[in-house]
């Protein structure tokens, strides 16, 4: 069995991570998603709110795709970690980590980095913006890695565009009707705000 890991720090995630999973689900036998807190990054917000965005854009997704599965319980700050609970619990398959391409420069100093290449292979997911330098591919094949490069372009799309402008193309319906209701990000309020001066 060959299933595909894709944890997200996304925040919130997006119509683009929609995509991904799409694409996912139609060459692996599973794809397992989780919401992750990323120690590189600062003022996310909370887990839980990530962890139920998630769940809704895998939920909108039609046709409904049966082996893309939510697994909050494989969430971890260290990828190994996540990895060994996989190996928990479906024992000995093919496990692919996937990353987008902004993450390649800081992945050789993740933890334990040449124990969890071991055990994973990584395929890589374009994304506008963000080039993949053949430098840092050989250093992480240094490292031991055996990667892939997706023939996919991720929408250009991003969680930063939706906090920073309210980008109604970044998210999806489910998604945003959420982000409403829990009021989680500054500009849904500054639109709010300029709706209400007349």
């Amino acid at each position: 069995m060959r299933i595909a890991l894709f944890g997200t720090s996304a925040d919130p995630p997006t119509a683009g991570h929609q995509t991904i999973l799409c694409w996912l689900a139609e060459r692996y036998d599973r794809v397992a998603v989780w919401a992750a807190d990323n120690p590189f990054k600062s003022q996310q917000t909370p887990l839980h709110h990530r962890a139920q965005m998630l769940r809704l854009l895998i939920a909108e997704i039609e046709p409904q795709q049966r082996n893309i599965g939510f697994h909050q319980d494989l969430s971890s700050h260290r990828t190994l970690e996540t990895v060994e609970k996989a190996q928990q619990l479906w024992g000995q398959v093919e496990l692919t980590l996937v990353i987008g391409a902004d993450l390649i420069e800081q992945l050789p100093r993740w933890y334990r980095i040449k124990d969890l290449l071991q055990q994973v292979q990584l395929l890589v997911i374009p994304r506008p913006g963000y080039g993949i330098e053949e430098s840092d591919l050989a250093r992480l094949r240094q490292l031991g890695a055996k990667i892939a490069i997706a023939d996919l372009t991720g929408l250009d799309v991003s969680s930063t565009a939706y906090r920073d402008r309210c980008d109604p193309e970044a998210v999806t319906p489910q998604v945003k009707a959420y982000i409403h209701q829990q009021h989680l990000y500054k500009c849904q309020d500054a639109s709010k705000e300029k709706l209400s001066i007349r």
